[in-house]
């Protein structure tokens, strides 16, 4: 069987991640990156042999800084069966037609509104309802946590009503033009945050309201979550349950910041250090008054990418079964 072929339009943090995981995959392989300037990333990409392409009235600039570009976005798209959008939020509402125009499939990111793809997506929850779609967005970091807690729960015990107050990392750690440096802000001021109705958007059932705020931290997010159950459940049961969750890893042995989990991805040699399960502190489980309390931290930078993976299978139909995608993704990334 042919590979799919796939292009990553945008490759920064997160399009540089997608990439390399769609190498690592049997069924499917990179045709193509693209890139605005010349910077250290399109020369990484050279050297790991992703051919690179730039808007047309870049190419010049490109040729300057010692990038000899493959051809144009629209050479690239061409030359794909779907394309994964990875550019700064806003610009794939711009990008749609060109996709439209070629006629490939695509994949945004939570940054994107879900009215632009008509389908949210996460790798637990909803899988199916991506298959043989020709637009996609995979939702954001912290819903994607989210959606990997929630969904197993409301499975086996039902929820009633989830509260989540959302710890947000200010920046990544490669971006020097943010704040704060010294500072907590409440962000939004106005509740609720946009993270609850967005896990509604993949799961419109579940009763969520979101408080977020922005910490002077560029490691990870944490979320405090507080959820009513339908059913009776002790700690140990919903330990037992997240534990079972392939994208879902409790962090121990000492481990009592995000600081130590980031340390934790490069001691496991993972690529860039990157977190991909959500880290739940399972010390923090508790079941009181019939409501669960619990804490996980999320890798903003890496915690999409095998949802990415997922996506791209499912739209394309590679695999029908999301539990089987889900376990071909991790096996070749190593989660």
């Amino acid at each position: 069987m042919s590979k799919v072929k796939v292009a990553i339009n945008g490759y920064g943090t997160i399009g540089k991640r997608v990439a390399d995981a769609v190498q690592m995959q049997k069924d499917m392989e990179i045709v193509g990156i693209s890139k605005t300037k010349p910077n250290f990333e399109a020369f990484v990409a050279l050297d790991k042999g992703y051919p690179v392409y730039a808007p047309a009235d870049k190419l010049k600039g490109m040729e300057k800084g010692g990038i000899q570009a493959s051809g144009t976005i629209e050479d690239m798209i061409q030359a794909a069966d779907i394309v994964v959008d990875c550019t700064p939020g806003g610009l794939g509402e711009e990008n749609k037609a060109l996709y439209t125009k070629a006629g490939v499939k695509a994949i945004w990111q939570g940054g994107e509104e879900h009215e632009l793809a008509g389908c949210s997506f996460n790798a637990v929850a909803n899988y199916e309802e991506a298959l043989g779609r020709d637009f996609v967005r995979v939702v954001s970091c912290n819903t994607t946590g989210l959606c990997r807690v929630i969904y197993p729960l409301d499975q086996e015990f039902g929820i009633k009503k989830v509260r989540v107050t959302l710890m947000r990392r200010a920046a990544d750690p490669n971006d020097v033009k943010k704040g704060p440096i010294n500072a907590i802000v409440p962000n939004p001021i106005k509740l609720p945050s946009h993270h609850g109705p967005d896990v509604k958007s993949v799961i419109p059932h579940i009763n969520i309201t979101s408080t977020a705020v922005v910490l002077s931290t560029t490691l990870m997010h944490l979320h405090s979550l507080n959820i009513e159950m339908d059913k009776q459940c002790s700690a140990d049961e919903v330990a037992d349950l997240l534990d079972a969750q392939s994208r879902i890893r409790f962090v121990g042995q000492g481990i009592t910041s995000t600081a130590e989990i980031m340390e934790l991805g490069k001691d496991l040699g993972r690529p860039r250090g990157d977190m991909w399960e959500n880290c739940i502190w399972d010390q923090s489980i508790t079941v009181d008054e019939g409501e669960l309390y619990f804490f996980q931290a999320i890798h903003q930078e890496s915690d999409v990418i095998p949802e990415n993976v997922d996506a791209i299978r499912a739209m394309m139909e590679l695999e029908s079964n999301g539990a089987r995608s889900i376990e071909k993704t991790n096996k070749a990334m190593g989660i």
